[in-house]
């Protein structure tokens, strides 16, 4: 059986292709804040945000976004979660001062958490 060069090529590029978006999807999702929530030391104001995550392994590179602008990068620890989370959401919790801290977010049909680091939510917190 032949294979001409041409179909190899598309099937090679289909592949490719295929997997470039397969690996886009998996390391981006969407946060949508009810509440001025402080990260990084700024404080975010409710809206839309995008989230993306870089890095092997437990530990890992995010970045939120508003439209084309990075309002905050931090690390974060990825975390195995039992089920797949439901939908997009996150966790916060109450600052001495009554504002709101980033913990973490937890991507919309993905089996993990993505936990900021307990020192990083400190430095949040004082930064303020």
């Amino acid at each position: 059986m032949k294979i001409s060069k041409p179909s190899v090529f598309l099937f090679a590029a289909a592949l490719l292709g295929s997997s470039a978006v397969f690996a886009g999807e998996v390391n981006k999702s969407t946060l949508k804040l009810y509440e001025t929530t402080t990260v990084e030391g700024k404080a975010l104001q409710p809206g839309d945000y995008k989230v993306t995550w870089e890095g092997s392994g437990p530990d890992v590179q995010v970045t939120i976004q508003q439209g084309k602008e990075t309002v905050a990068t931090f690390q974060a620890h990825v975390t195995e979660q039992a089920a797949r989370n439901a939908g997009d959401a996150y966790g916060s919790t109450s600052d001495p001062n009554g504002s709101r801290v980033l913990t973490a977010i937890y991507p919309g049909g993905k089996r993990i958490s993505l936990e900021l680091n307990p020192g990083q939510q400190s430095n949040a917190t004082a930064a303020k």
